[in-house]
C-alpha cells in the first residue's frame, strides 16, 4: 500500500472508531448550544467504516 493510501485508511478508521465510542457511552455533544443525536452518530460510523474499508479493499494488491 502506497503510505497516503494508509494514512487515508488510518483517519477514516479513527473517526469511525470515535463515533462508536460515542454511540457505546452516550457522550453527549453540544455545537453552538445545539445537541447532536447519538443517531447521527450511528450515521457517520457507517460512513466513515465503509470508506476506510473500500479504500482498503482498493488498495490491496489483485490475486
Amino acid at each position: 500500500m502506497k503510505p497516503f493510501t494508509i494514512m487515508s485508511v488510518a483517519i477514516l478508521s479513527f473517526i469511525a472508531l470515535g463515533h462508536l465510542l460515542r454511540m457505546l457511552f452516550g457522550w453527549e455533544v453540544i455545537i453552538n448550544g445545539v445537541h447532536i443525536p447519538l443517531w447521527a452518530s450511528a450515521i457517520a460510523f457507517v460512513i466513515f467504516s465503509g470508506l476506510a474499508y473500500m479504500l482498503w479493499r482498493e488498495s490491496r494488491p489483485n490475486k
